[in-house]
């Protein structure tokens, strides 16, 4: 199953940037697009832009003259982001991070928001990052901190064990949120070449309508689809509502809030040989 971690296909990209890129994904898409602004980037490569709830948070805050390559895996969101409306800065396009097809150095600034976890190779994802940088350029991303910290993943985990319990899905354990190490980070930007590591953790609340959406947006709308259908065929829909009442339990009825914690990363690219080392520190925000 983890080779499918990273598929995104069918009615998945749909239901995903319908129920969880407001509840999970736009707060943090909007604190990833003001610190990149802030560096005042022109060329900009996105890696596993998903849906663009990042690409078009950056593009409201860019000059008219920037430009934006927003690249992911699966053409399937790539064209359920392209539906939001078309903006002559940003150029949607199909690529895999693990070899970018874009010449060394043209890049200013490189951004990912929670895809970093899903590179098979991290180090060598981040040192194709590193090839497209420009001497100077900065690599942003964020990652999911710990399940236990996360509270609509962690509530899903646990209800869909309760509904498998000889055999439960494991994928928001295993990738999404299986990469908030910090010394692993750290570990794989230097193995890749990048100096100058920083990390701060940032809080935000989600909010969801109810318990049935956010059931609706973790069991169909992510990989954990594949894996519930492994383990129960036919039968996704009626997976979906028996996670729903314990939800519910956990939630209350109505409009549902809980704790999203991430963790915001950044490296630079230097070429001033190896007595540049990267410094790291954690700082907490939000």
């Amino acid at each position: 199953m983890p080779g499918s971690d990273s598929v995104f296909a069918g009615a998945v990209p749909d239901i995903y940037d319908r129920l969880l890129v407001p509840a999970l994904f736009a707060p943090f898409a909007a604190d990833l697009a003001l610190r990149v602004a802030a560096l005042e980037p022109y060329r900009v490569l996105e890696i596993a832009a998903g849906t663009g709830a990042v690409t078009r948070a950056l593009a409201e805050r860019l000059p008219a003259q920037a430009r934006i390559v927003a690249t992911d895996l699966n053409p399937a969101m790539l064209e359920t982001a392209a539906r939001h409306g078309p903006d002559p800065r940003i150029r949607w396009q199909q690529a895999d991070a693990m070899a970018l097809p874009f010449e060394d150095g043209v890049f200013d600034a490189v951004i990912c928001q929670f895809g970093v976890m899903f590179l098979p190779d991290k180090a060598q994802g981040l040192r194709e990052v590193r090839r497209v940088l420009v001497p100077g350029g900065t690599l942003m991303f964020n990652v999911w901190d710990r399940l236990a910290v996360n509270d609509f993943a962690q509530a899903t985990t646990e209800a869909l064990a309760a509904v498998f319990p000889s055999d439960p899905p494991r994928f928001m354990a295993r990738t999404p949120y299986g990469y908030s190490s910090l010394d692993k980070l750290y570990a794989d930007v230097e193995a890749a070449g990048l100096a100058d590591f920083a990390a701060a953790v940032v809080n935000h609340t989600g909010r969801m309508a109810s318990a049935r959406e956010l059931a609706i947006g973790f069991c169909q709308g992510t990989p954990l689809r594949g894996e519930i259908e492994e383990r129960a065929p036919g039968r996704l829909d009626e997976v979906t509502e028996a996670v729903v009442p314990m939800l519910k339990a956990r939630f209350g009825p109505g409009t549902i809030e809980g704790r999203l914690r991430a963790i915001m990363a950044s490296a630079v690219r230097h070429d001033d040989g190896p007595g540049h080392r990267a410094a790291t520190f954690l700082r907490g925000e939000g």
